[in-house]
């Protein structure tokens, strides 16, 4: 790959998230963000507009987090948020959905034009994992996302099978349906911040904790995270 391509993708990275940034301090004072009220009557005006423009905020919803990917995002803020806005059942087919656009179409442009950077500086550190992903890239690879990644960040984990020349349709199989149990959790709890928000007029740290909305989220998380120990020491294991 050519230097002035990659200057070219670092640009667009670069414009992206400036836009997006400035579109969130624009809109947000953060200095009522431990104001109640202010989060209340926001979270009210959101859910509305949500309700009165559904189709239209679903497809600006899946572009935006397509793209949030895309540009190497993490992928908890996304779950909550939609979760947050849409529910965790319907929350949680938006969020995959666009987990997996984005991060195919990131896997793609990794692979035709990045592999040599990916190949030069993580081929090393998942060696252990080739001959697995060889061996059944859909089962080990749906089996990686199932875990969490095994505690890879994110980002890494939708660029990682380049080194494997993962086929794009094993790809976004294993990355729809492997990516659906940790993401409805994550949703779950989004789900649960509303709700809390919408019926409390005031909030305290019992309200929080002893709500069951917001705690069986947690520990189905918790869940998740000895499942992924458990996954890196038993088939990723060294």
């Amino acid at each position: 790959m050519n230097k002035k391509l990659k200057l070219i993708l670092g640009c667009i990275y670069i414009l992206c998230l400036g836009i997006l940034l400035f579109v969130v301090f624009s809109y947000l004072d953060f200095r009522e963000l431990t104001n109640y009220s202010y989060i209340k009557d926001n979270t009210r005006m959101l859910i509305d507009y949500k309700n009165e423009n559904l189709i239209l905020f679903i497809v600006f919803f899946i572009i935006f987090s397509s793209v949030w990917i895309f540009l190497l995002g993490f992928g908890s803020p996304i779950a909550i948020m939609s979760g947050f806005l849409f529910g965790q059942w319907a929350g949680t087919i938006i969020s995959v959905f666009s987990f997996s656009v984005g991060s195919s179409l990131l896997y793609l442009v990794s692979k035709y034009y990045f592999s040599d950077l990916i190949i030069k500086y993580l081929s090393k550190k998942i060696e252990k994992f080739k001959y697995l992903f060889n061996k059944n890239e859909l089962l080990y690879f749906f089996t990686f996302r199932l875990s969490g990644g095994a505690g890879i960040p994110f980002p890494l984990q939708n660029v990682l099978p380049v080194i494997f020349n993962m086929k794009l349709k094993n790809y976004i199989y294993a990355t729809f349906f492997g990516l659906m149990p940790t993401v409805f959790i994550v949703n779950s709890l989004g789900a649960g911040i509303e709700g809390l928000i919408g019926k409390n007029d005031e909030l305290s740290y019992r309200n929080i904790l002893m709500d069951p909305d917001i705690y069986f989220p947690i520990i189905g998380f918790l869940l998740i995270l000895c499942f992924s120990f458990f996954i890196k020491n038993k088939i990723f294991k060294k």
